[in-house]
């Protein structure tokens, strides 16, 4: 709303409109309708858009030079307006403490796209393919007539490419798609930049076997980052952004079927040093709770810290255990840089029928506990919940369709989940 507008700018916005309709999601059948209803929009807004677009579609080599200075303050805020448009997103807004999740899913997916240079229109499934091929147009050389020919070679899904050996995908690339040996090395690069995600989660009442309704449940989340080329802190590779970009990775645990979010947690892996700490000392105040020995925290604390050099960062939080029965959950964690990379975790929570009268139902102050980087901040959210089933929704609905295949199986209050809202996060800096 503060971007200025100004009279010169009417006829190249006019001129952009033209190049990035078909982005605009217009009905095709009542174009001039649809086109009058754009343009009464707030100038500002509608110019913001069109430079939005312009990016997507990489048309900003034909802005004037005042847009593309507007369009350069565009890109610069983009990261931070959209991060706080998850925050907003997840905020908690009703009495359960749920956020949203379908608009964090959706806000995070445009960051990828910002990021990388894509247009939106590039993520509608097409095929067996539920995310489109909007992941292969952040390779380098890769346009929508590569990903056509090496379609041709049985190669559709994202993943199909990145499994391949690299010698059969080298021929590939030069030899179907028509890229130089040069141009085939630049995508190798990338390739082995790409992160590789795994979330390994437990729900437990702390020191109680079994989780009955009312507990404090505590989520215990390692978040583990592989890439190829053996690095864990790394900056995504987006030449067409102009700005520094750090990865950033969102964990979320939500209710697809309602559309709740109940845990969400920024987590990075950059900063190596405060993760340790953060971690250190969440698993250092859980064992003593516990009333574990000096040498069983010891030992905790040595295991925690080896996850962490080896590229882990641990996510806690904690919630009021629902009603009884199975509730199913699913976690997300998303990066907001690149494009096809976040994984999706099915995970059973059974809860118990109370069995005996008791303070485990008792909610502490603090609030979940949330990721380790931070340095941990602690905020109240008590969660009073009732988890029902998910199904996964981000970018289509056919998004269920790919995650079925990823082989993440569920798991009933143990291990393979993510999420948290709380204090000990990896490396994030909120």
């Amino acid at each position: 709303m503060e971007m200025p507008v100004r009279r010169s700018d009417d006829e190249p916005l006019q001129k952009l409109f033209v190049a990035v309709r078909s982005e605009l999601n217009l009905d095709l059948k009542n174009i001039k309708t649809e086109q009058a209803k754009f343009w009464k929009q707030h100038p500002s807004l509608v110019k913001m858009e069109l430079l939005i677009q312009a990016h997507l579609t990489c048309e900003s080599f034909a802005l004037t030079p005042a847009l593309l200075k507007d369009y350069r303050h565009m890109l610069e805020l983009a990261p931070r307006l959209l991060e706080e448009l998850v925050k907003i997103a997840v905020l908690p807004r009703n009495p359960h403490g749920f956020g949203w999740l379908r608009p964090a899913l959706s806000v995070i997916e445009l960051s990828q796209n910002i990021i990388q240079a894509v247009p939106l229109s590039a993520r509608k499934a097409s095929g067996a393919n539920s995310e489109g091929i909007a992941p292969f147009l952040q390779l380098p050389h890769f346009t929508e007539a590569t990903v056509k020919k090496i379609a041709r070679k049985k190669i559709r899904a994202f993943q199909e490419l990145c499994d391949m050996p690299v010698e059969d995908r080298a021929a590939l690339l030069t030899q179907v798609a028509g890229l130089s040996e040069e141009q085939a090395r630049d995508v190798e690069f990338v390739l082995e930049m790409i992160p590789s995600i795994e979330v390994d989660m437990k729900c437990e009442t702390e020191g109680e076997e079994g989780i009955q309704e009312g507990d404090v449940v505590t989520m215990y989340a390692w978040v583990s980052l592989q890439r190829r080329n053996g690095l864990t802190a790394a900056l995504p590779h987006c030449p067409n952004f102009l700005f520094h970009k750090e990865e950033n990775f969102w964990l979320l645990l939500a209710n697809v079927a309602s559309n709740d979010v109940w845990l969400s947690q920024k987590v990075s892996f950059m900063d190596e040093a405060t993760a340790i700490t953060a971690a250190s000392k969440a698993i250092q105040e859980t064992q003593e709770a516990l009333g574990a020995s000096a040498k069983e925290i010891g030992n905790a604390v040595r295991e925690a810290v080896d996850r962490v050099k080896k590229g882990s960062r641990l996510v806690m939080g904690k919630f009021q255990a629902p009603a009884e029965g199975t509730h199913n959950l699913t976690s997300f964690c998303l990066c907001d840089a690149w494009i096809g990379c976040d994984t999706k975790t099915s995970f059973k929570l059974k809860v118990l029928k109370r069995s005996r009268a008791g303070t485990r139902g008792h909610v502490p102050e603090e609030g979940p506990v949330a990721a380790a980087e931070d340095g941990i901040e602690e905020e109240e959210e008590e969660e009073e919940e009732e988890y029902d089933d998910y199904e996964s929704e981000y970018s289509d609905d056919e998004e269920d369709a790919k995650n079925k295949g990823e082989g993440k199986g569920k798991v009933v209050n143990g291990s393979a989940h993510q999420g948290a809202e709380s204090d000990i996060d990896s490396g994030s800096d909120e």
